[in-house]
């Protein structure tokens, strides 16, 4: 699973010139959802977007408060693109999670994110819709966070001239650490 967070100060998504959901200061948060996709991806993910610290405080110091600290909004933008390959020029998307899968694994990942902070500081955008997203990136800030299911075997990373790098801690253990 993977979730491009943008700090804005203010986004909207509209359909057919619609307004479907708007925030203000927050963050949108582009989701893709690939097909090995589970329950802990999503929990890891939920967990990332509520508590990595892209806001100043108080006093203006930098990077030194999360979403739920500062009282802002999120809105989520379901984004199969974000699982795309290449075959030469053209985008190919065999690793995104099919649509019915996705859209029922989308929905409980908005649920859950509502669950862990409040439910009207989550918006969201119409699932497998053409849709426009508008965004006043505030930085700009963007990050990318993949869930480790998703990531390298950190045991089989290699250098850039081909050298297996040794790791002893397993997938799982950097993922508790997390």
């Amino acid at each position: 699973m993977k979730a491009l967070i943008q700090r804005v100060m203010n986004a909207k998504v509209t359909v057919n010139d619609e307004v479907i959901s708007s925030i203000g200061q927050g963050m949108c948060v582009f989701i893709g959802i690939s097909n090995t996709d589970s329950k802990k991806d999503m929990e890891y993910i939920v967990r990332k977007i509520l508590s990595i610290k892209l806001f100043d405080d108080e006093s203006q110091k930098k990077w030194k408060k999360n979403v739920s600290e500062r009282d802002f909004e999120i809105l989520c933008v379901s984004q199969f693109t974000l699982y795309n390959t290449w075959k030469g020029t053209k985008p190919d998307f065999h690793h995104a999670m099919p649509g019915d899968k996705s859209k029922e694994f989308y929905e409980n990942f908005l649920q859950m994110l509502k669950n862990a902070y409040k439910p009207d500081k989550v918006k969201d955008g119409k699932f497998a819709a053409y849709m426009q997203v508008s965004i006043q990136n505030d930085g700009p800030v963007t990050f990318e966070i993949e869930s480790p299911a998703n990531l390298p075997d950190p045991k089989e990373r290699k250098c850039n001239n081909g050298t297996k790098v040794e790791n002893k801690e397993s997938q799982e253990e950097i993922v508790d650490k997390v």
